[in-house]
């Protein structure tokens, strides 16, 4: 039975991605929870705490023990919690070894750690992709790097650009989401074991060392202290979360508008019968871009849960754990959706240069109005020179003309400039500033 969007065997795959489903599905908890177990038994066998030979028993046999996940979801309903229903059924099948799992330990030590081995992998998940969506940026910002097209500013024609500049100022978000997630791993990949208050109080004054023990097992940070509602590494995590979508929402939006009939600069790549509609065949809706944009929407919000969830009372929350709980792993399914989404509509953008010049060349030479002002100004004052062009854009406009032509019936203009130097001016080609110059610095920075 499937009741949510991401469980649907029709639009899961389409918002999120099998690898990351199968990350935060309900076997793959169990497995961090054992494997949780397991850590923390090897560390007490090596310290003493409990025997070795114990140790050793629940390091081999408790991954393989065939759970009654009927009486398991029968019980969790019941406690509240997954945990003490695992160890009885994981207790039971070790035998005299049994009577040492979980020692010292309290359920959220256990839930938190499996979480943490949960958002290291789904983290490489979205590293590997959003790796790919750089690289795919890269290519297209040294392809296009002199591709002029119209820049815009409130959706109206403002300077001319070249569309490497664009793929270039999308790449540098994309490679500061990279920098943020190296930077972010060694405050989030940080395990849990603090006992039931969050002092270690029952294994004495051997807490610390079994706690160092077990997360050198896990290849885990070790906790400086007690993170049990603590919950600021998972908040930030979200908060990147939220990054990453809304920088990819960014790429997509500009390519969703470009799609336009108006625009037809671009296009998410060709697949016989995506995008298309019911009832009108010319339609080629953009699909990827949608999903971005959706998940973004759904990603923020899901970060702010986890902003709320970081609010905790005292040493045990009271429901903003469970929160996080809902929070974090449908953040990554739609984050792995949407990065997803990105790296298929990059790896085969179809961009039309063409359509790029003649929007560039739609509005007559308007678009670089300020190219003629300020070649203008050193003879007549910038003031004169704004004054001039206004009221030359003005006539333009109503007669439909070239800005040139009427630049050069301008006798105020023409005693100053040659015809020659006025189409110089009014070539969008020759007013790209340093565009090819930032395309250059952006590739050679050092991918993260």
């Amino acid at each position: 039975m499937h009741s949510t969007l991401l469980d649907s065997r029709f639009l899961g795959s389409l918002f999120s991605t099998p690898a990351m489903r199968a990350t935060f599905a309900d076997t793959a908890y169990l497995e961090r929870y054992t494997e949780t177990e397991v850590a923390l038994a090897i560390a007490e066998g090596k310290l003493g705490l409990i025997p070795a030979d114990a140790a050793q028993a629940i390091a081999e046999n408790a991954p393989r023990i065939k759970l009654d996940l009927l009486r398991l979801e029968r019980e969790t309903h019941n406690v509240g919690y997954p945990i003490l229903p695992l160890v009885h059924q994981l207790a039971e099948g070790l035998g005299e070894a049994g009577k040492y799992l979980h020692w010292g330990a309290t359920t959220q030590d256990i839930m938190d750690t499996a979480l943490v081995l949960q958002l290291r992998t789904a983290l490489e998940l979205i590293e590997v992709d959003l790796r790919g969506v750089a690289a795919q940026l890269r290519r297209l910002s040294l392809e296009y790097r002199d591709t002029p097209m119209a820049g815009r500013t409130h959706l109206q024609h403002a300077l001319p650009i070249t569309f490497g500049l664009k793929t270039a100022i999308w790449l540098g978000m994309v490679e500061r989401n990279l920098e943020r997630l190296h930077q972010l791993r060694p405050r989030v990949l940080v395990g849990q074991f603090a006992g039931a208050g969050g002092t270690l109080a029952s294994l004495g004054n051997r807490g610390l060392e079994v706690q160092a023990a077990m997360m050198d097992e896990l290849k885990l940070g070790v906790p400086i202290t007690t993170w049990h509602t603590a919950r600021d590494g998972l908040a930030e995590t979200a908060q990147w979360l939220g990054l990453v979508t809304a920088s990819l929402a960014k790429i997509a939006l500009d390519v969703s508008i470009m799609m336009t009939n108006e625009f037809g600069e671009v296009f998410e790549p060709f697949v016989q019968g995506r995008g298309a509609s019911s009832t009108m065949p010319q339609k080629r809706n953009p699909i990827s871009c949608e999903v971005m944009i959706g998940a973004a929407k759904t990603v923020r919000h899901l970060a702010g849960l986890a902003l709320d969830g970081a609010v905790q009372d005292f040493e045990r929350a009271t429901g903003p754990w469970q929160a996080e709980w809902v929070a974090l792993p449908e953040a990554f399914l739609h984050s792995a959706g949407a990065v997803s989404q990105a790296l298929f509509m990059l790896s085969g953008l179809e961009v039309d240069t063409q359509r790029m010049r003649q929007n560039l060349d739609s509005t007559g030479g308007l678009i670089v109005a300020e190219a003629v002002m300020m070649g203008l100004a050193p003879a007549m004052g910038r003031n004169e020179a704004h004054d001039v062009v206004y009221t030359a854009c003005r006539v333009a406009l109503e007669k439909k003309q070239t800005l040139a032509n009427v630049l050069k019936g301008n006798h105020e203009v023409t005693k100053l400039v040659t015809d020659a130097e006025i189409d110089a001016m009014c070539s969008p080609s020759n007013y790209l500033g340093s565009a090819a110059q930032m395309v250059d610095k952006m590739l050679a920075e050092k991918a993260n």
